[in-house]
């Protein structure tokens, strides 16, 4: 429209047509809105111009009409023939919504982005902080232990999902650690402890078939017990050996279903062998009614060993010289109590319990070396059991373990 009006005034001297003119008075001035003329020759040579930007003339469409930008101006011309001279009319404007509103859209986009960045920077820091902090935490707790404070564990309560199961499986493997170095350093006080027992018996047996004339078959009684205890020493050796040699780490190869109260009652034998002076009273009562409940998988001469030891001190450190067990399964778990009303260890001693060597307080003139619960902890982590020890100075002491079953119910 602006085009034609600007043919109108240029071709017929300035003014426009009746109908052009009342357009041109509805119609909205643009900004920087200007009209040019540009006639040229058939060469396509530009003769004179009114108004015209000659740098434009290449964009021109010189036999029709032609719309283009440049810079900020939008230009629309239209090729006219008048009087045998060839015309290129037109019209400028500047854009003012391209120009200064698409412009503040950019720079509105630009800040936006800019802020939205920052924004997003803001929230990953504290999103950073507010996941690793839990991450943070356990790192600085792990790098608090070495192999000096090997008994330290990682707060669990503390962690939810994955990191807490990263807690748990972290904290079982410093108990197996735990476990496989207290194991190897005290392996020699270990076997100079368990291995005792069987000397004393096979020397004592040797003592007494020598110590007056006996008949063959007295003989032969005596070297068949010292073969049942050096057969007996045999295997303590190994699973001593065993125990030194695979720490914590289960051995599928050496372990087996066993029936827990068959080692019980092994143990007692045992016991009873070594010193018919000590008693034991099992209550089977709990027993489930199905024997499969009391199996688990595990090492019968070490879990023998472990039963033994606890059962031996519930009868030495009482002055009716007797242990009382009980035995029970529940659930997945098998469980035994052994208790004794003997002289109790003072609450002070009790955290020192597991470190071998260590006696209470309240032992003396009661023979001893402080290796036997040590070893029986040790012993039953390698079953992935637990030991407690409750106990009160004067009225007795009471070691709960829990074993899992072999099978699952």
């Amino acid at each position: 429209m602006r085009r034609n009006i600007a043919a109108e005034k240029f071709l017929n001297n300035g003014s426009a047509d009746q109908n052009n003119q009342w357009s041109l008075e509805f119609i909205e001035n643009l900004d920087n809105q200007h009209e040019f003329l540009v006639e040229f020759d058939a060469a396509g040579n530009i003769v004179k111009s009114r108004g015209f930007n000659r740098k434009l003339w290449s964009k021109i469409d010189k036999k029709g009409v032609s719309n283009f930008k440049s810079d900020s101006q939008f230009y629309s011309t239209k090729f006219f023939e008048k009087d045998g001279r060839r015309y290129i009319i037109g019209a400028s404007a500047e854009n003012y919504f391209y120009t200064h509103h698409l412009a503040y859209l950019r720079n509105l986009l630009i800040i936006s982005l800019i802020l939205g960045i920052l924004f997003i920077l803001v929230v990953s820091v504290f999103m950073k902080r507010s996941f690793l902090k839990p991450i943070l935490t356990m790192m600085k707790e792990v790098q608090q232990i070495g192999s000096e404070n090997l008994h330290k564990r990682l707060d669990e309560v503390k962690y939810k999902g994955e990191l807490k199961d990263l807690a748990s499986t972290f904290n079982n493997m410093l108990t197996r650690l735990e476990t496989s170095f207290e194991t190897q350093k005290n392996f020699i006080s270990n076997a100079s402890h368990e291995l005792n027992t069987p000397l004393t018996s096979i020397i004592g047996q040797a003592d007494l078939a020598l110590s007056k004339e006996r008949s063959k078959e007295d003989y032969q009684k005596t070297l068949l017990k010292i073969i049942s205890s050096a057969e007996h020493l045999e295997k303590k050796t190994k699973a001593l050996l065993l125990l030194a040699r695979t720490g914590f780490v289960s051995n599928s190869s050496s372990f087996s279903p066993v029936r827990i109260d068959q080692i019980i009652m092994d143990a007692e034998l045992t016991i009873k062998a070594i010193n018919d002076k000590f008693r034991i009273v099992t209550d089977f009562d709990l027993l489930p009614d199905d024997s499969m409940r009391l199996k688990i998988n595990g090492n019968a001469i070490l879990l023998q060993l472990a039963l033994s030891n606890i059962i031996s001190n519930a009868c030495k450190y009482s002055s009716n010289r007797t242990a009382y067990i009980a035995l029970g399964a529940l659930d997945n778990k098998v469980f035994i109590l052994i208790k004794d009303e003997g002289i109790g260890i003072p609450s002070e001693d009790l955290e020192h319990i597991y470190d071998p060597y260590f006696r209470a307080s309240n032992t003396d003139g009661i023979d001893g070396y402080g290796i036997g619960l040590p070893l029986a902890r040790n012993i039953i982590k390698l079953h992935e059991g637990t030991l407690k020890v409750k106990s009160s100075v004067g009225k007795g002491t009471t070691v709960e373990i829990e074993l899992p079953t072999y099978l699952k119910f």
